[in-house]
């Protein structure tokens, strides 16, 4: 059995479609095209803009002719993460997928179901004519992930709903109305190498099998950052022990949590036994430490060739300690919505590279105040360092309006369907709407989708059920829209 086999088809073969794509953030040419083809094999009206989303119009079924315009969007990228023993291209591969009971994943990949399900379920309402709607658009934006490039840079007046269907919430019971504002950081220690002295010899020191996450979403869980357990170790290997470092590389995306990370070190032959048992030592009490969070948390530390050069003491030490003392955690919760995360920050992405000693973070906050304030207490810690940061691709937050006619429609049909009210709500993660809906300031909007586990890891997964579940109360939601 594949997905191809699951219910609804016409949501499962879209997605299936969708992960023979490969479609990583500033890579959609193939999805891209994918979708104008689609569209064009179902006699769906597509285009793509001047700058690379991807709009389509489907007329109204019928008699309903007069209903106000919705538009159901979603983002054709994903995110490319992958465990430490896959070997998978992402520019070139397809996501492979795996039914686990209710649960479709991908094979040691993330699955892409963030945002390719909501993808599919907007083109299964192009494609079934059984759907009853009034006019449609689709808008399918691209790079998401890594700035919201395309929703920052759709044009006002482009498209003419009324309504947008956001498909890129990730609990089914969940009616979003509402999402934080972000902000990259990025510090930046330049740095000046030397040649190995004699007398040490090579380490490597690897970390692996964290839980990672969506830096959004799964903040307020408290897992542990790879790249801040790795400092814990290194900065008292090159304080007791005298180690040199020559690289240090942690994370990989900067809205996921950070799940891996490695560094090769060089000690002194007399110290090396004493820091290789104390290293493992200072390991042992973060897999202690985690254990709930991160139960499948792996280290090691072992020779390996002693490399030709390392970074200068003084600049490693300093950035080691940066990134020791910023935060990586969630700042404030939510003081009106309860269990909302308020604001925090993701210390993703830690490289090593030609003389420079990079790290780069996202802050978020449903306030521009706090944001700004975070800002400033991350800017002083890493200046204090030593380090040059920036400070770049801002996005607002997106004020809820708790008292919409959609938000009552979308709640009153979810009770009359499945006996229960929808858990309506603002979200910490970032969703395109806050972007949109500065260019739209007239439309209504809203954010649902099925349910969807540890987006941006690879334990990424989709609920079968809520699928189909989702896809009945679209529809029902579509044939229920005012008229205008």
């Amino acid at each position: 059995m594949t997905i191809k086999d699951l219910q609804p088809a016409v949501v499962w073969n879209n997605f299936y479609g969708l992960t023979r794509c490969p479609r990583p953030s500033k890579h959609e040419e193939i999805v891209r095209q994918h979708l104008l083809d689609w569209a064009k094999e179902h006699q769906v009206e597509a285009f793509a803009d001047e700058t690379g989303n991807v709009i389509m119009r489907v007329p109204a079924t019928p008699g309903y002719e007069n209903r106000k315009g919705v538009i159901l969007q979603g983002h054709m990228d994903m995110v490319p993460q992958k465990t430490a023993d896959t070997v998978h291209d992402f520019l070139k591969d397809p996501i492979e997928t795996v039914i686990d009971g209710e649960w479709v994943k991908a094979k040691g990949t993330t699955l892409g179901a963030d945002n390719g399900m909501g993808v599919a379920l907007a083109m299964a309402v192009a494609e079934d004519k059984s759907v009853k709607h009034g006019p449609i658009e689709v808008l399918v934006t691209y790079d998401e992930e890594t700035g919201m490039s395309g929703a920052d840079a759709l044009k006002p007046g482009l498209l003419k709903g009324d309504i947008l269907l956001n498909l890129d919430s990730e609990d089914e019971k969940e009616l979003c109305i509402g999402c934080a504002g972000g902000l990259d950081a990025v510090a930046d220690f330049k740095y000046k190498s030397f040649p190995t002295p004699r007398g040490y010899v090579g380490y490597k020191i690897e970390l692996k099998g964290l839980s990672g996450g969506h830096s959004g979403m799964d903040i307020s869980l408290y897992r542990a950052n790879a790249n801040k357990v790795m400092v814990r170790v290194l900065i008292p290997m090159i304080e007791k022990y005298g180690a040199k470092v020559a690289s240090f590389n942690g994370g990989s995306l900067r809205n996921a949590i950070p799940f891996e990370a490695d560094a090769v070190v060089v000690l002194p032959k007399d110290n090396a036994v004493k820091a290789v048992r104390y290293a493992n030592e200072l390991f042992k009490i973060a897999a202690e430490r985690y254990h709930e969070s991160d139960p499948g948390m792996q280290y090691a530390v072992s020779k390996c060739a002693k490399p030709a050069r390392c970074i200068e003491d003084g600049v490693m030490l300093n950035a080691c300690k940066a990134i020791a003392a910023c935060p990586s955690n969630v700042i404030r919760m939510s003081q009106t919505m309860a269990g909302l995360t308020e604001t925090s920050i993701n210390l993703a992405v830690v490289r090593t590279r030609r003389g420079h000693l990079t790290v780069a973070s996202l802050l978020r906050s449903a306030l521009n105040t706090s944001k700004q304030d975070l800002a400033l207490r991350v800017k002083y810690i890493f200046e204090f360092a030593g380090a040059k940061i920036k400070f770049f691709g801002g996005y607002p937050g997106w004020t809820p309006k708790p008292d919409t006619p959609i938000n009552k429609l979308i709640n009153d049909l979810h009770i009359k369907m499945f006996g229960e009210p929808m858990n309506v709500l603002a979200t910490h993660g970032g969703l395109e709407c806050a972007l949109l809906g500065a260019k739209y300031p007239n439309w209504e909007m809203v954010s649902i989708g099925p349910t969807i586990l540890y987006p941006h890891s690879p334990d990424e997964r989709c609920h079968i059920p809520s699928v189909q579940r989702t896809w009945d109360l679209l529809k029902a939601i579509l044939e229920n829209i005012p008229e205008k």
